[in-house]
């Protein structure tokens, strides 16, 4: 594992409840490094909180909703006086699964909040800290519809794509900071928030990742940005990466369908 002291001595996750989310805070709570979690649900948050707790850390919490721009506001109060050494942004779900027709602009505008909007404001607010004080990561936790369209993932596939484009460029304007930027790139992964969806875990010939194996890979990976595909999900990507966009997004629809139990 990588030597997590040059993260301390406080880490903000968001998303830090349950899964990859609450994976990370288990790994950075071992390594000593206190934390900030931040989640929409109190319950999940509370025990992931009590269980970090139980390295010897100091834990706070916040249970906010990170769409909402007052929250955002709470999030930076409540750490104004902490030296943040680590941002991780696991909070980019996809709040709205319609096709693009027939869903409304206000719904997906929240996707767009949650992706770009919100993440681009932490980021910005504590990698300026991190360069002055010339150290510190930033972690932002991608997908793989960044890598093309699918049927109700228009604006996901969309906000997530940016995320690992933004990335390349953050990674560049740091690294002479002593900055880590990295996109950790997530394929399916055994989490809660995947489950909820109704993904079918069991779908012959599917790649499925553990959220303690993506976290730890994405810490070790941190040091090495600027982007690194989790869950040994490398040889999807570059299949994802064809030139002949139409093979591609009709073939992953195909599969699509089988993982959501749609055929």
């Amino acid at each position: 594992m990588t030597d997590l002291s040059n993260y301390g001595p406080w880490a903000v996750i968001a998303g830090g409840s349950e899964g990859v989310g609450a994976e990370f805070a288990h790994l950075l709570a071992a390594a000593g490094i206190n934390l900030v979690l931040v989640a929409r649900k109190p319950g999940p948050l509370e025990v992931t909180a009590a269980n970090c707790r139980g390295h010897g850390v100091e834990v706070r919490t916040l249970a906010a909703d990170l769409t909402d721009g007052a929250a955002v506001d709470r999030l930076i109060e409540t750490t104004a006086e902490l030296t943040v050494g680590l941002l991780i942004y696991n909070a980019g779900a996809n709040t709205c699964s319609e096709e693009f027709l027939d869903g409304t602009l206000s719904d997906f505008a929240s996707v767009i909040d949650l992706n770009i909007t919100t993440l681009l404001r932490l980021v910005q607010h504590y990698g300026r800290a991190m360069r002055e004080r010339r150290g510190g990561g930033i972690l932002m936790v991608g997908s793989m519809a960044g890598y093309l369209g699918s049927v109700r993932h228009t604006i996901y596939g969309g906000v997530k794509a940016f995320g690992r484009i933004f990335a390349e460029g953050l990674w560049l304007e740091l690294r002479e900071h002593n900055v880590h930027v990295l996109e950790l790139v997530l394929g399916v992964t055994r989490t809660p928030a995947m489950a909820r969806v109704g993904l079918n875990f069991d779908v012959p010939g599917m790649n499925v990742a553990e959220p303690a194996d993506v976290a730890r890979e994405g810490l070790e990976q941190l040091p090495h940005g600027p982007v690194f595909v989790a869950g040994g999900n490398g040889a999807d990507v570059e299949r994802r990466n064809d030139p002949d966009r139409a093979k591609v997004v009709l073939g992953t629809h195909r599969f699509m369908q089988k993982l959501m139990g749609e055929s």
